[in-house]
C-alpha cells in the first residue's frame, strides 16, 4: 500500500488561487500608483497656490509703497 499522507504538503497549487492573488496584487499596484499620481497633482497644485500668494503679497507691498499715507 502506497503511502499518501506527505503529498498534500507538496502539491499545493491551486490556480485559482493564483489567479485571485495575481488580481489583488495588480490592484494593489494600481492603487498605489493612482495615489503618487493623486499625490503629484497634490504638491503641483500647492506650490502653484503658494507661488500666487507670494504674488500677490509682492504686489501688494510694491502698491501699498505708492500709499501717500
Amino acid at each position: 500500500m502506497k503511502d499518501h499522507r506527505h503529498e498534500y504538503i507538496y502539491d499545493n497549487t491551486d490556480p485559482k488561487a493564483n489567479e485571485g492573488l495575481g488580481t489583488v496584487m495588480g490592484a494593489i499596484i494600481v492603487s498605489v500608483g493612482f495615489l503618487a499620481l493623486l499625490q503629484g497633482v497634490l504638491d503641483a497644485v500647492s506650490a502653484g497656490l503658494r507661488d500666487t500668494m507670494v504674488l500677490l503679497n509682492d504686489t501688494a507691498t510694491c502698491l501699498a509703497g505708492f500709499w501717500p499715507f
